[in-house]
């Protein structure tokens, strides 16, 4: 699939790797329309993009959000080759710690909403032969305490990229999933109630555990998103993008 004049539907598209793929893809020529909770944020980078983006405010735990979502994204592009399921929250916390309805909501908006959204759109991804791109994350790989939460949704994810590959494959739907690792996103401040220096300074001290000495960026995790909606013949797959922090190396 070329980028120049596909129709992509990118949610959690205000902030951080949603925000970066849609510039990484409009600069491309891709038609791109973003969605996230927030309408200012939303309307910021739309706007910061240009005419190639449309933004959308909706919630995607929000039956009525999705189908604005899919129904101005198809107005937008013209169609819809390929939807980025980007939007996330976190939830931490020692086992004892977590309550029911904080599990419940973390699994409602990064696995089941995630999983209705792409529903909706198989419909017309499957008139182009398009894509689904998940996000993952390396708490699949490389443990840490008090993320039980975020990791369980993260691995479900995994698994539902794998089973929908396997069931969309033969409407020509491609299903894969992106795993990043430290990345400085606005994820990382609600993850820990920190303002920008706190959260950067954090995720920085992990830069030893990392094979390429260094965090990662939005924009080199974008560059993933774009192969996986690009690549024809690969699907079911995971691509940890994490500059080696899965590898368990140690920083001493």
């Amino acid at each position: 699939m070329e980028l120049n004049g596909a129709s992509i539907l990118i949610t959690g598209g205000g902030s951080g790797i949603g925000a970066a793929t849609a510039a990484y893809l409009a600069e491309r020529g891709s038609r791109v329309t973003i969605s996230g909770r927030r309408a200012d944020k939303v309307r910021a980078v739309a706007d910061a993009i240009g005419p190639q983006c449309c933004a959308v405010t909706g919630d995607v735990t929000v039956a009525a959000d999705r189908d604005r979502m899919v129904r101005d994204a198809v107005a937008h592009g013209g169609g819809l080759d390929a939807l980025v399921n980007n939007a996330g929250n976190m939830y931490r916390g020692e086992l004892a710690s977590l309550t029911e309805q904080g599990l419940l909501d973390i699994f409602h908006t990064n696995v089941i909403g995630a999983m209705l959204l792409s529903g909706m759109c198989a419909p017309y991804l499957a008139r182009r032969g398009g894509a689904i791109v998940f996000l993952g994350s390396i708490h699949n790989r490389r443990m840490f305490p008090g993320a039980a939460p975020y990791a369980a949704t993260k691995g479900a994810i995994e698994s539902v990229t794998r089973s929908l590959a396997a069931e969309l494959g033969e409407q020509g739907i491609r299903v894969n999933c992106v795993a990043p690792g430290a990345v400085f996103t606005e994820i990382n401040q609600r993850a820990g109630l920190l303002d920008d220096a706190q959260a950067l300074e954090r995720l920085q001290g992990m830069s030893g555990l990392h094979a390429l000495g260094r965090i990662g960026t939005p924009a080199e995790v974008a560059e993933a998103i774009a192969y996986f909606i690009m690549a024809e013949w690969t699907t079911g797959a995971v691509m940890d993008v994490d500059g080696g922090l899965g590898l368990g190396l140690t920083d001493e």
